[in-house]
């Protein structure tokens, strides 16, 4: 349930960043939402001691959706600087 948890969490965030930064790009859209899975599942993971598949505590969710934004963050900074 936990793992589940984490996935829906980072895609909302993920969504939630195409929104606040206006992306009208389906292809990034989706790489949004891949970049805040990824970063709520890693953090998620890490300050879980491993243990992902049982319940969650609500500070192991928290620190999952700020690694899910620092990711996003950074994708999208990389992604301007690319395309300068």
């Amino acid at each position: 349930m936990g793992l589940i948890i984490l996935v829906v969490t980072g895609a909302l965030l993920g969504w939630l960043g195409t929104i606040a930064l206006k992306i009208e790009d389906g292809r990034a859209i989706f790489r949004n939402v891949m970049a805040g899975i990824a970063g709520s599942l890693v953090v998620g993971i890490a300050t879980s001691g491993g243990v992902f598949i049982g319940a969650l505590r609500a500070s192991t969710l928290l620190w999952a959706m700020l690694g899910a934004i620092i990711v996003i963050g950074l994708y999208n900074v990389a992604r301007e600087r690319v395309f300068r």
